[in-house]
């Protein structure tokens, strides 16, 4: 192996990715590692990576074999990014400024443009999968990737389209509708709809769309409506919204951007590199036998997430529990009491 591993700096539930340095030039990667005889989707994923070069793509460096504590691994090799991610920006700084939107969502848009006429889909845009660089934004995570014709659905349901969240199909609009997303994320602080079980059902079926803040300048308006819309035949284009003026504020973040992350060889262990690599990716095939009916569709979609009945919120993916406890309480005060009910 001309290439020693060093920590990790992301995990998800099989895959790991660690920093590398090169024997020959030192020169400082990233490489993503799942065992061999689980490797079929980090294989799929190295395909589609293998034939991309644009800027705003996390650069493909390369793949191999190794034998390490005695198991065989599949690895990738790619760039590294020691900026972070958009939503390791968010956490830190909440909502976030304009320009600096304009700027992260340009380069996104240049990568789905570049994607597109090539004839892919990326289908999981979020922010913990857009990776920050000197060089700006850069998409990454291509678990979740696939060609357009591909009778496939599959990404993270808070940012799926309506079609794709009934099961329908997943083409370039379901990119742009997660971008739209995205960016409403960016001037919030915070996800697009709010969590529950209920979420996805509200996606497909409700015919709404997440709140705007009432605040939201008139081009970020107009640009976010450009790309929120129900019908996917009427969202515009990667291409389109390049041209939008919401994305002229994009210019003077530029410096800013540069200033603001270290891209020190060190710096990628300590700011969350890939920290949400590999999070849940579902993968439902649109195949009219198994899925006949919007209903069928979502079933299928909460039997892979693991969520079979989705009208009980507490078969969701449980972070955290809280119990409470009602109980009296009596208080002397003075020569009387006082009883009280509290929860605890």
């Amino acid at each position: 192996m001309d290439w020693t591993r060093g920590r990790d700096i992301g995990r998800g539930t099989s895959a790991t990715v660690s920093i590398a340095t090169s024997r020959l030039s030192n020169e400082i990667f990233a490489v993503k590692s799942v065992e061999l005889s689980k490797s079929n989707s980090l294989q799929r994923e190295q395909k589609i990576l293998s034939k991309l070069n644009c800027p705003q793509i996390i650069g493909y460096k390369g793949y191999n074999i190794s034998k390490e504590n005695g198991t065989s691994l599949f690895n990738i090799m790619m760039d590294y990014a020691p900026g972070g991610t958009v939503a390791d920006v968010i956490n830190r700084l909440g909502q976030l400024d304009e320009s600096m939107i304009g700027y992260y969502t340009y380069h996104i848009l240049e990568g789905l443009k570049y994607l597109h006429s090539r004839g892919i889909v990326h289908c999981d845009i979020k922010g913990s999968n857009i990776l920050l660089s000197e060089s700006g934004a850069k998409i990454a995570d291509f678990g979740c990737a696939k060609a357009a014709e591909e009778a496939v659905i599959g990404g993270t349901p808070m940012y799926m389209s309506p079609e794709v969240a009934r099961g329908e199909e997943q083409k370039f609009p379901a990119d742009i509708w997660a971008l739209g997303c995205t960016v409403l994320e960016m001037f919030t602080g915070h996800p697009p709809w709010p969590s529950g079980c209920s979420t996805l059902r509200l996606i497909a079926f409700s015919g709404e769309l997440p709140e705007f803040p009432t605040t939201l300048p008139k081009f970020s308006k107009d640009f976010l409506n450009k790309c929120l819309r129900i019908d996917p035949k009427e969202r515009w284009t990667a291409e389109e919204l390049l041209k939008h003026p919401f994305l002229d504020v994009k210019k003077d973040e530029e410096l800013l951007i540069k200033s603001d992350c270290t891209y020190s060889p060190t710096s990628i262990l300590d700011q969350g590199i890939w920290s949400s690599i590999e999070e849940e990716c579902l993968h439902v095939s649109n195949d009219e036998n198994l899925l006949v009916s919007p209903k069928q569709r979502m079933k299928e979609l909460g039997m892979i997430s693991g969520i079979e009945n989705w009208e009980l919120s507490d078969n969701w993916i449980k972070v955290r529990e809280i119990k409470f406890m009602k109980v009296k309480v009596k208080v002397k005060i003075g020569v009387g009491e006082l009883e009280m009910d509290m929860e605890r």
